[in-house]
C-alpha cells in the first residue's frame, strides 16, 4: 500500500501551464503541454508525467535553447492526399502530437487511412497518451518517435547510439472489453523516466536493464548512464524501427539528436503518426454472420479462455489507474513527487501546493 495525494486536475494544470508560459511558451503551447500531462497522470502513467516533461524542456528544451516556444508548424509539400509530411520547428512536443492526431483522423474519414510524419521534433513523451484518445473516438492508432537523445546500446554493442524509440498502438476494443487495448513501451528494458522514479523511491532497476560508465549492468538507478534494449535482438530490432523511420523521414544522425544543429548537421527527433479508420479494413466476411466488432469481441473471447482468464490484456492497467482517478475525482501523486511539484513552483514563480488541502487515500 503507497499513500497518494489527490490533486484536483485544476490545480495541476494550472500550475503546469504557468511552468510553461513562465519558459516562454504560448498559451495555447501551455494548455497542450498541461493537458499531455494531466492525460498521463490519470492513467497512472509516473514516469511521463508533468513532472518529467518539465524536467525534459528543463534539459533539452526551452531552457537549453533547443526547443522553441511560439514555432510554428511548416507543412512541406507532398503529392500524396492521405500522407501529410511536417517541418515542426522544434515547437512543444504535444502541440505537435495532438495536431498531427488530429489531422491523421481528419485524413482517415476522407481515405480510410491518414499519416503524418514530423521532422525537426522535440519529445511528446508518451505515446500511449495521443493514440488512446483517438481509440476512444473509434479509430485504430499508431503512433513512434525517435528520443531526445541516444542513451540506448544496441544488441552486442558498447556505447548507447539509439534512443529508447517507443512504439504505441490502440485499438477501439471499448464495446468489447470495457477499454482500448493499447500497445505501449519503450524498446529499453526500461525508459530513463523510470530509473528516475525508482531513483525518487530508493528502488533497485531489474537486471539486465541498464549499464553504468564503465558499460556494466548496474540495478543502481545512482549509477545507471546507459539502458539495454529488452529482449536483447528483439527490442533491439523494434528500436532500430523508429530510426528507420526518422531515416526516411529525415532525421539527423542518432548521435546528433541531443545536440544543436549547425549548417553542416541537423538535430531533433521525428514522430510518426498513423490512424486507420476501422471500417477501411472490414471485408464483411466475418464467420456465423458476426460483423466486425461482434469478431473482434470473439476473438478476444477466445484467446482469453481455455484457462486463460486471468490474463491481463495490454491497457488495462492504464485504465484500471483511469478507474482510480476517476473514483478519487483527481489524479493520483505520492508525497515525493509533491516535493517535486514543489520546485516546479518556486521555479516558475507560484505558490507551491499545500499538502494538508489535498486528501489522501491508500491504494
Amino acid at each position: 500500500m503507497m499513500t497518494y495525494y489527490v490533486v484536483p486536475e485544476e490545480v495541476h494544470n494550472k500550475l503546469v501551464e504557468a511552468a510553461y508560459i513562465h519558459r516562454g511558451y504560448t498559451s495555447d503551447e501551455a494548455a497542450d503541454g498541461a493537458r499531455f500531462c494531466s492525460t498521463a497522470a490519470y492513467y497512472g502513467i509516473r514516469t511521463h508525467h508533468a513532472i518529467k516533461a518539465l524536467h525534459l524542456d528543463e534539459l533539452f528544451g526551452s531552457k537549453a535553447g533547443k526547443w522553441m516556444p511560439g514555432a510554428e508548424i511548416k507543412k512541406i509539400d507532398n503529392k500524396f492526399l492521405a500522407s501529410e509530411v511536417w517541418d515542426s520547428q522544434k515547437k512543444l512536443g504535444p502541440a505537435v502530437a495532438y495536431k498531427a492526431m488530429d489531422t491523421c483522423i481528419k485524413l482517415a474519414d476522407q481515405y480510410g487511412v491518414g499519416i503524418v510524419s514530423v521532422e525537426n521534433a522535440t519529445h511528446y513523451l508518451w505515446g500511449g497518451g495521443y493514440v488512446i484518445d483517438a481509440a476512444l473516438k473509434g479509430y485504430i492508432a499508431y503512433t513512434n518517435c525517435t528520443s531526445a537523445t541516444s542513451e540506448v546500446v544496441p544488441y552486442g554493442g558498447k556505447r548507447p547510439t539509439m534512443g529508447t524509440n517507443p512504439h504505441s498502438w490502440a485499438f477501439p476494443t471499448q464495446d468489447a472489453v470495457g477499454f482500448p487495448i493499447v500497445v505501449d513501451w519503450a524498446t529499453s528494458t526500461v525508459a530513463m523516466g523510470r530509473v528516475q522514479q525508482f531513483k525518487r523511491e530508493s528502488k533497485k532497476l531489474p537486471p539486465n536493464s541498464a549499464v553504468d560508465r564503465n558499460g556494466h549492468p548496474t540495478i543502481e538507478p545512482d549509477e545507471a548512464v546507459a539502458l539495454l534494449p529488452f529482449g536483447m535482438h528483439k527490442g533491439y530490432g523494434l528500436g532500430l524501427v523508429d530510426e528507420l523511420y526518422s531515416a526516411y523521414t529525415g532525421g539527423c544522425l542518432p548521435s546528433q539528436r541531443g545536440v544543436a544543429s549547425t549548417s553542416e548537421s541537423k538535430s531533433g527527433s521525428t514522430f510518426f503518426f498513423q490512424v486507420i479508420h476501422p471500417e477501411a479494413i472490414n471485408s464483411h466476411d466475418y464467420v456465423r454472420g458476426l460483423n466486425q466488432s461482434e469478431n473482434v469481441r470473439a476473438i478476444l473471447n477466445d484467446i482469453l479462455g481455455q484457462g486463460n482468464e486471468k490474463c491481463l490484456l495490454p491497457g488495462q492497467i492504464e485504465a484500471e489507474a483511469a478507474q482510480l482517478s476517476a473514483k478519487h475525482e483527481g489524479l493520483l501523486f505520492t508525497e515525493a513527487e509533491l516535493t517535486e511539484f514543489a520546485h516546479i513552483a518556486e521555479d516558475c514563480q507560484q505558490t507551491p501546493w499545500d499538502m494538508a488541502k489535498f486528501k489522501s487515500v491508500e491504494i
